[in-house]
């Protein structure tokens, strides 16, 4: 199928398909004339990528735990617990947890600030 045709069916911008397979995270073969032809699979493919973007994955992060993903993932994507899988989910998690624990901070420090404003001041 051409890239208009996934595009539609996915409801993901071609613009995004194309970064996709320069990650590494989308294949497509090339038709005669030149253009893009992705197999039925591509569909489920950037299902699948959608599915690991939403949940905060980088692109790095996704093409190496992508092979290990089963099933549609429309909304939650199956595992095949692959070797180091857990492990790079888990630390992904850790990071997640480094940088809300930094916004707290950051935010607190912003919200002493904010409470040093005189009364009547706007802000």
């Amino acid at each position: 199928m051409l890239i208009g045709e996934l595009s539609r069916r996915t409801g993901v911008k071609a613009r995004l398909l194309r970064y996709y397979e320069a990650q590494g995270l989308l294949d497509a073969g090339r038709a005669p004339n030149g253009y893009r032809d992705y197999d039925e699979d591509a569909v489920v493919t950037v299902r699948r990528v959608r599915a690991l973007l939403d949940a905060g994955l980088s692109t790095d992060v996704i093409r190496s735990v992508l092979p290990c993903v089963r099933g549609e993932a429309q909304e939650v994507p199956e595992f095949d617990w692959c070797a180091d899988l857990r492990g790079i989910l888990q630390g992904e998690m850790t990071a997640m947890d480094e940088r809300i624990d930094s916004l707290r901070r950051t935010r607190g420090t912003l919200a002493g600030y904010v409470a040093q404003s005189p009364v009547g001041t706007p802000g």
